[in-house]
C-alpha cells in the first residue's frame, strides 16, 4: 500500500466533514439572515407605527393650541356680557334727544365691533322665530297673537356664542301652543 493511498480516504473524510461543517455554517448563516430580516421588518413596522403616533400627537397638539388661541379670551368676553346688557338697558331708557344716548350708541357699537372681531356672536331671536333649545332658554310660555305656537314670542335677554360654543343662551318667552 502506498502511503498516499492511506491519506486519500482520510482526505475524503476530511473534505466530507469540512463540507458538512460548511453546509451547517451556510445553513446557520441563512437562518441568521432570515432572523435578521424578520427583526428588520418588525423594526420597520414599529418605526411606522411610532411615526404615525407622533404625527397624530403633533396634529392633536396643533388643534389644542389653535383652540386655546380661539378661546383664550372666553373669560374676558363672558365678563363683558353684563356690560352689553347695561349699555342696551341705558339705550332703552334714554330719551331720543339726549346727547348721552349718542355716546352710549357709539360705545356699544365699538364694543360690539371689538367683540365680533374676537369671535363673539350675538343671539337675538326675533318674535316669531323658531324656538331653538340649543341657543334659547324658555323662561315662560305666554299667549301671543299672530305668533306660531312654540315660537319665540318675546326676548328678555340676548344670548351670545364664542365661535361655535354657546356662552349664554338667549332668554325668551315662547308662544303658547294648542296642546
Amino acid at each position: 500500500m502506498h502511503p498516499d493511498q492511506d491519506e486519500a480516504p482520510q482526505q475524503d473524510a476530511g473534505i466530507a466533514e469540512g463540507s458538512d461543517a460548511a453546509f451547517e455554517s451556510a445553513h446557520e448563516s441563512a437562518q441568521l439572515v432570515e432572523q435578521l430580516r424578520g427583526e428588520l421588518e418588525q423594526l420597520r413596522a414599529q418605526s411606522l407605527i411610532e411615526r404615525a403616533e407622533l404625527e397624530n400627537q403633533r396634529k392633536r397638539l396643533e388643534r389644542d393650541v389653535r383652540n386655546a388661541c380661539r378661546f383664550a379670551n372666553k373669560q374676558l368676553l363672558g365678563d363683558l356680557l353684563p356690560v352689553f346688557d347695561s349699555l342696551e338697558a341705558a339705550l332703552a331708557n334714554a330719551p331720543d334727544a339726549d346727547p348721552m344716548r349718542d355716546g352710549v350708541v357709539l360705545i356699544l357699537r365699538e364694543l360690539s365691533r371689538v367683540a365680533e372681531n374676537n369671535g363673539l356672536v350675538e343671539i337675538a331671536p326675533a318674535a316669531g322665530e323658531t324656538f331653538d333649545p340649543e341657543h334659547h332658554q324658555a323662561m315662560s310660555v305666554i299667549e301671543a297673537e299672530g305668533i306660531a305656537p312654540h315660537a319665540v314670542a318675546q326676548v328678555f335677554q340676548k344670548g351670545f356664542m364664542l365661535h361655535e360654543h354657546l356662552l349664554r343662551p338667549a332668554l325668551v318667552a315662547v308662544a303658547k301652543g294648542d296642546d
